[in-house]
Formats: C-alpha cells, sequence, structure tokens
C-alpha cells in the first residue's frame, strides 16, 4: 500500500483559511458566503499510526471484498491531519501499475452534485428559480409538466432512474456511445415511481434533464457552466467530462460482475469496463476526477460555501428518503444526509465511489473501489467505516477534537460492508 501525506494547500480560487474557536473550546469550521472558499483550519501533519493503520485495514478490507484490482480513500480531520492511501493494482492486467493517490477515476453519480451545484449558482444569480419547470426549457421531450427543478435535483421528480433498466447492455457493451436523448427516452419510458414532489428515489434520468434544461436556459454547455461556477472557484485542474469515445486512458481501470438472467450479479464472470463511454453517465454520471479535487469538492458541496445563505438553507432542507431508509438519512438538493455527513456514494459501471463531508466539524472521507459487482450500499458502508475511525482521531497539539456524533459505528458499518459485498471472495 502506498501513502502520503499532502503537502500541498489546497487549491481553492479565493483561498481563505479561518480558524474558529467555539464557545466551548473546539476546534471549528467557518463557511460563508462572502467567502465561497473558507475552510477549516486543517491542521499539517498526518493522522497517527494507529490511526492510519486502522483506516488501512478498511481500506484493504473493502477492496478485498469487492472484487477490485485496487482502491484509494482519503480521510481529512481538521483537528487530527489527514491520511490519504492507494492500494493494489490499476487493474487485472499482467503487469499492471499500482495504484497511486493521483491516479485519476471516474466520479459515478457524484456528477450529478456538480451538475446540481450549477443549479443552485445560477439560482443565486437570479437567472433561475428553483420552482421553474424544467419542461419550459427541455420543451422537445413531452410528460415533464409539473415537474421543477429543484424535484430533478432532490431526486423526488417522479422520473424513473434509467440505469438499472440498461446496466446488462453498459456491462456488456461499455464502449456504445449514448446520447442524452436515448437515456432520458429510456427513464421516462419507466413507470413513475410517484408524484413529483414525494418520494425521493436516486434518478440520473432526472439529473440529466435538469443538465439539459441548464444548458437550454443558458445557452452554454455542462462543461462551461461547471467550470465557471465549480471548477474555477475550487481549482479542480483535473475534472471534466471526457468526450464520449475518449476510452479509460490512464484512468483507473473498472470492473463489474456479468449480470445474470434474474438481474443478479454472475460472481463467476468478471468483465472489464476499463474502456467504457462516458457518455453512459454524461452530467449525471460520466465525470472523471482525483482524489485531491475530489476532496475539495465534497467539502464546498456539504458546506454550501459557494452559495448564498439563502440557498444553501434551501440545499438542505431534508427530506426523507423513500423505503426502509434510517431517520437519519435525508435528501438535500444534489445530495444527501447520512447523520452529519452529507455528500453521496454511488454505483456505476465498474465503479464505486463514495465522497462525504461533515460541515460542523470539517470532517471529510474519500473512497474510490474499482469493482461495481455489490451496489452503492456496499461502498456507502466502507464510507462509513472510515469516518467512524477518522471522528476518533487524537487531537494534534494545540487543537481540540471536536464531538462527531455518527449514528453508526465502526462495528456495524464493517459488518454491513460484509454483507452488502455481492461477490465476496471464497473463504
Amino acid at each position: 500500500m502506498a501513502a502520503r501525506r499532502g503537502n500541498r494547500r489546497r487549491r481553492w480560487g479565493i483561498a481563505v483559511a479561518t480558524f474558529v474557536v467555539l464557545s466551548i473550546g473546539l476546534q471549528g469550521c467557518s463557511f460563508g458566503p462572502a467567502d465561497p472558499a473558507a475552510q477549516c483550519d486543517p491542521v499539517d501533519a498526518a493522522l497517527s499510526t494507529e490511526t492510519g493503520d486502522a483506516l488501512a485495514g478498511v481500506l484493504e478490507q473493502a477492496i478485498t471484498l469487492s472484487g477490485s484490482s485496487g482502491g484509494i480513500a482519503g480521510v481529512w480531520a481538521p483537528w487530527a491531519g489527514e491520511w490519504t492511501a492507494a492500494s493494489g493494482k490499476v487493474s487485472f492486467d499482467e503487469g499492471a501499475a499500482p495504484v497511486a493517490v493521483d491516479t485519476p477515476f471516474r466520479m459515478g453519480t457524484l456528477t450529478s452534485e456538480v451538475t446540481c451545484e450549477v443549479m443552485l449558482k445560477l439560482v443565486d444569480e437570479g437567472q433561475l428559480e428553483l420552482s421553474d419547470h424544467v419542461g419550459d426549457d427541455v420543451d422537445w421531450i413531452p410528460s415533464l409538466g409539473g415537474i421543477t427543478y429543484e424535484q430533478l435535483c432532490r431526486h423526488s421528480s417522479g422520473i424513473a432512474d434509467y440505469y438499472r433498466d440498461l446496466e446488462r447492455i453498459f456491462v456488456a457493451n461499455p464502449e456504445r456511445t449514448w446520447s442524452d436523448n436515448e437515456l432520458v427516452a429510456a427513464g421516462m419510458g419507466i413507470d413513475r415511481t410517484g408524484a413529483p414532489g414525494t418520494a425521493v428515489r436516486e434518478s440520473r434520468t432526472g439529473v440529466l434533464l435538469a443538465a439539459m434544461g441548464l444548458s437550454r436556459h443558458t445557452g452554454r454547455s455542462w462543461q462551461d457552466l461547471a467550470e465557471q461556477y465549480v471548477f474555477e472557484p475550487l481549482g479542480m485542474e483535473d475534472t471534466s467530462i471526457p468526450s464520449p469515445d475518449a476510452g479509460g486512458g490512464g484512468l483507473l481501470g473498472a470492473y463489474a460482475a456479468a449480470i445474470g438472467g434474474d438481474g443478479k450479479p454472475d460472481c463467476a464472470t468478471r468483465l472489464d469496463q476499463s474502456h467504457q463511454s462516458s457518455s453512459m453517465g454524461g452530467e449525471a454520471a460520466g465525470a472523471t476526477t482525483t482524489l485531491d479535487d475530489l476532496q475539495v469538492f465534497s467539502e464546498a458541496f456539504a458546506t454550501g460555501s459557494l452559495l448564498s445563505k439563502s440557498t444553501k438553507a434551501d440545499q438542505w432542507k431534508l427530506q426523507p428518503l423513500a423505503g426502509s431508509a434510517p431517520s437519519w438519512y435525508g435528501a438535500g438538493i444534489g445530495g444527501a444526509s447520512y447523520g452529519p455527513m452529507r455528500g453521496d456514494v454511488s454505483e456505476t459501471a465498474g465503479m464505486l465511489t463514495a465522497a462525504l463531508t461533515d460541515p460542523e466539524s470539517g470532517l471529510t472521507v474519500v473512497l474510490v473501489l474499482n469493482n461495481s459487482s455489490s451496489s452503492d450500499s456496499f461502498v456507502r458502508e466502507a464510507a462509513f467505516a472510515l469516518a467512524s475511525i477518522g471522528s476518533k482521531a487524537d487531537a494534534a497539539a494545540g487543537a481540540e477534537a471536536p464531538l462527531v456524533e455518527l449514528p453508526w459505528s465502526l462495528e456495524q458499518a464493517t459488518t454491513r460492508m460484509a454483507e452488502h459485498a455481492a461477490c465476496p471472495p471464497a473463504a
């Protein structure tokens, strides 16, 4: 395993580090609309050897249980320090290079957070309202009446996710190119999951519709909007949606079990997804990024530091998730809340990713695994395990540890991670 302590200052467009002493004497963070890049003042140190070893153990377990060739992870606890690590190989090919902490990877549905952050920035500027109907902009697609931009980014539009119906095709033929219209049509052809504004169910279809609407509304491309409103302010130089025919050169490899006739993974057949078209995810799941970029974005997204106070408040008015999700899960605009942690987890063809940040303490976790045979529930629990260890990191000299109250224990998270492993190795 390769691990390092990051020495560079985080690449913010307006780099403002603020140290705040809370009334109870704990180190805290200050995020304000006047300073979109304001952040915690992190201790410039590595997490302790004991903490790092525990985190490394979770990463190794996650790689093994998921059937990945390698993985990348980072935990940042501003009061204690940071830990970043990479383990395994970039692919299962003979002679494959080791994974490094700066190996770029597919972002998966965390791309949706970028799209919805752009939407929220346009709301801030008065170019759009959350209550605006997407059908007014995407007027070439019928049956969008009553659906708002907020509902699309909160995943409460009632429009079904195209991914499950097309997953077998994606996995079997990853280099096929798709148009957004084609993917949206697939999602629109599935029965609605509920009336607009009711049940929260993830929908890549909805995010693609939001992206199409934003592009029509502004007359600008997704990349242009993302550069202005997200990438440039945060210094995210290594994040973009590659061209649909770019393949996967230079990226962390990607793998998935074949999908059986019953819709379940066929663990005996591992398919190489490394050369795939970004078009299967597009503005909902097609971006590539790096550990550094995703850390910075996760912190900005969770804290709302790029947004005005009112828009940030709207973003994190939580709506319960549909189904049997715990009461401490909630849907914001563009992302979710898991107890105090905000962000999202992703399953897309060949890749599992997670990026979560606690806006109060600044605790941030990023995890990347290159086998999607298990669901996003697997990477969520693995990220929860990393967060549990990081939340208990001892404070460095001169700093005091905040109380980070997570509604799960390390034991619960690791147990559930094992339960969600679709193709665990033979004993």
